[in-house]
This record gives C-alpha cells, structure tokens and sequence, in this order.
C-alpha cells in the first residue's frame, strides 16, 4: 500500500498583500502523479512555488513525509528530495549542456540518478553536452531541465508546464519519459495547460480556478463536460 508522501491541508499564499491561494488542500502518494490544470492566473505556478520554498505559506499546513515543510527555505526543501522544473526551464546560457545538469547535484542527495542515467533517459543530450544551452532546441532545452532536476535524487518532481512552445511530437516524448521516472518510484505534480496531455499522463487531477481547488478526480473518470465547467466557471 502506497504511503502518503505530500500532504497540503488549507493553504493560503500569494505575493506580498496579494492572495494566490485560497485553501487548497490535496496529498500525494509515493509514485504517483497528479496534475494540477486551470486557466493563467488559476495559482497553479504559486501552488509549486510554495511547495518548493520559493515563497512563504501565509496560513496552512505542507507537510512531506511527516514533517512540516511550509516557509522552509528552498536549500533545506532540495536536501529532503523536492525538486521544481521550472516554467521557461531557467537553464544557465553560458554554461555547457553537462554544467548545466551538474547544478541539479549541488544538494548532495544520494541516490539513484547518476549522470550516465540522466544521459540514458536522454541519450541525444550526450552527443550534446559540450555544447551551450543555448544551442539547443527548445525540447533539448527542456530535457536538460529536467536532467537537471532528476540529478538532485527526488523523491517528488515539480513539472511547471513542460509542453510550453514546444511541438506536441516533442511533449509526447517528454511525458513518455516522465512515466519512466514515474515507474522508479517518483511522485510527480504536473502542471500543464494541455488538459488532455495532463490528464492522460496523471493517476490524479485538481483544477484549480482563481485560487481554490474546483474539481478533483482521476483519468479514468475524468468528465470532460465536467473539467470545462470547472476551468473556466459560469
């Protein structure tokens, strides 16, 4: 039986004096996935930023794996097994395409991810790694991305909207190789605009509109009627 690995209970938590979150709640098991859909500006970002350390939780409780998380800083959160992709990838343009996978080890986490795995999860970045960045495609770049992230060892992976401008031949490819991290025991939260995309590559799914959670359910009673209502309200 799986155990629960991330549970939010009432979060509320947004920018200075602005509100993004209006209690949100869920959990997340040991290998699973969930995806988090919504409109722009549905506080999906703010949810992993706040997961992550990014930003501080105004009221409500992130506890991972048994322990209270909410308002540690993103050092500390890192060293316990959380890692973000983050939207637009944020690699470093003046490094190499390896320097740039080296950083996700700063933590110093042991475990399994190794950059010879990173490498046989995305072989043509090998014939690549001497390269800048910046000489990548947008789907190599994201593929870095999340070499980068896999290379801090988690134990629950952040995915801020993988498929952005990418071409869909691409996106498939890249969830096909999150079901791959998925099958090693990862827990994953995704966030994707592509409702079908995130749905299909989920066990779970929230929406969230304007700041509070709306609809939750699974892929295999997903309500497409249902998630529309959901998303963009009356």
């Amino acid at each position: 039986m799986s155990m629960t690995l991330l549970k939010i209970n009432e979060l509320h938590a947004g920018y200075g004096p602005i509100t993004a979150l209006f209690g949100v709640s869920l959990s997340v098991d040991e290998g699973q996935t969930l995806a988090l859909i919504g409109a722009n500006g549905a506080g999906k970002t703010t949810l992993l930023r706040a997961i992550s350390g990014l930003i501080k939780p105004n009221v409500g409780l992130i506890d991972y794996e048994g322990r209270s998380i909410g308002g540690r800083d993103p050092h500390e959160i890192a060293a316990h097994g959380i890692s973000m992709v983050p939207e637009g990838r944020r690699l470093f343009p003046s490094l190499t395409v390896e320097e740039n996978i080296l950083m996700g080890a700063c933590s110093r986490r042991k475990g399994p991810w190794t950059l010879d795995k990173v490498y046989d999860l995305f072989p043509m970045l090998k014939d690549r790694r001497s390269l800048l960045s910046t000489m990548l495609s947008g789907g190599q770049q994201q593929m870095v991305a999340v070499g980068r992230a896999l290379m801090s060892n988690p134990r629950l992976l952040l995915c801020d909207e993988l498929s952005l401008g990418l071409a869909p031949i691409i996106v498939q490819d890249i969830y096909k190789t999150l079901q791959s991290v998925s099958a090693t025991g990862v827990s994953l939260i995704v966030v994707e605009q592509d409702i079908n995309q995130a749905i299909n590559s989920s066990d779970n799914f929230l929406c969230l509109r304007k700041g509070e959670m709306v609809l939750k359910g699974t892929k295999e009673k997903a309500d497409r009627a249902e998630i529309a209502h959901a998303y963009f309200g009356d």
